[in-house]
Order: structure tokens, then sequence, then C-alpha cells
């Protein structure tokens, strides 16, 4: 039994440590601070985070399994690359179902969730955009969509959601510096929160699909601006 609780120990430490691994290479991945196409050195890793290779290995194979690295035999693991016919692709899926997660929301969302969501909305609302980081509107962008999703109250949407949700953080990062009107795209989330706050699943489902759209054609014009 002794035996049995020593190992299990060792498990949460293992499981900790390649989740907090896991966590920090994403969000250097999403924020592009590790750039499509860089490669990604177990040792050089390990010593930076802090960790063992072992958690920075297992960690490696979550993102690679997120579509945010990828593995080559004999050559090592790489950031993927973005490419700007991703950006139709993630948004198609996209459009599908995050209506789909903000109208099941708006329909299931305990009282406890709604009130977290109501949280996130005063957050929205005192959000200045001039005065915040980059890291900080990306921050608050993924507590919207997240929240949403976590209200939903399915962890295979969720799931996939948060996985099409993070590549289209890596495409919004190449462009954020050139969008006109980001103050917009931030505080428009106030609208849908409140929708899905007050179980209207038909208005949230409208404005999480007009969210999505609005995206895809606001970094387009940025892609492509002159």
């Amino acid at each position: 039994m002794a035996v049995e609780a020593l190992a299990s120990a060792e498990d949460m430490v293992k499981k900790s440590l390649a989740d907090v691994a896991y966590e920090r290479i994403r969000d250097r991945l999403l924020m592009l601070d590790i750039k499509p196409g860089d490669l990604l050195d177990d040792d050089d890793l390990a010593k930076d985070l802090g960790v063992g290779r072992t958690p920075v290995r297992e960690a490696l194979k979550r993102l690679e399994l997120d579509r945010l690295v990828v593995a080559y035999p004999r050559r090592g693991t790489f950031a993927s690359r973005v490419e700007i016919t991703d950006l139709a692709f993630i948004s198609e899926i996209r459009a599908q179902l995050e209506p789909l997660a903000a109208s099941r929301a708006a329909r299931v969302a305990t009282e406890s969730m709604r009130e977290q969501l109501r949280a996130v909305m005063k957050a929205v609302e005192s959000f200045d955009t001039n005065a915040a980081s980059v890291v900080e509107t990306l921050r608050l962008d993924a507590r919207v969509h997240q929240g949403i999703y976590a209200a939903a109250a399915n962890p295979h949407l969720e799931d996939i959601l948060i996985r099409y949700d993070n590549l289209a953080t890596r495409i919004w990062c190449m462009v954020l510096d050139r969008l006109p009107d980001l103050s917009r795209h931030v505080h428009e989330h106030v609208g849908l929160l409140r929708a899905v706050i007050d179980g209207d699943e038909a208005r949230a489902a409208e404005l999480a699909r007009s969210h999505i759209s609005g995206f895809e054609h606001a970094v387009r014009e940025a892609l492509f601006a002159v």
C-alpha cells in the first residue's frame, strides 16, 4: 500500500510538471514568442522552464495533438507554420461550433457559471485596450471564449473549441498591431456574454457567429493591407 501511495504521489508531481510545461510552451507558441518553423529543443526548454526533459516531451506530444507543433523523425520538433489558408479552414469550423457552444451555454449554464461569466463581462466592460499589453488582451479574449465553452457543459465540444481558438490566436497575433479597431473587437464580447447569461439562445448563437465572421474579415484586411 505504501509503495502504491508513493507511486501515486510521484504520478501527480509528474503530471503537474507536464501540465506546467505544456501551458508555458503553449503560451509561447500562441504569442509567437516561439515563431512558426522554430525548432523546439528538449534540453533548452527543460532548462528554461526549470523542469526535466520528460515533462517537456510529454508537453510536446500534447502540443502536437493540438497542431501547434509538428515532429519529424530524426529532425526534431518544430513550431507549426501559420498559413493563410489556415484562417479559412479554422473559421469554417469555428463558425459552426462557436454558435453551438454559445446557444448551449445560454440554455444549460448553471447559476454559478453564469455568475462567473458576469465577472468576465465586467472585466471586458472596464478593459482599456490602449493601455493593455498584448498578453493581457489575449488572456481576456481567452477568458471570454473558454468561459462560454465551459458553461456549455460539453467537454468534447470544449476540447475541440479550445484547440481551434488557440490556432486562431496565433493568426491574430500576427496582425494584432495592424488591427484598426481592436477595442470594438474586444468589447463586442459584452453583448455575447450578456446573451448567454440571460439565457437567450438565438441571440447568443447569432452574436457568436457574427464575432467569428468579423474576426476573419478583420484579419484578412490586416494581412492584405497595402
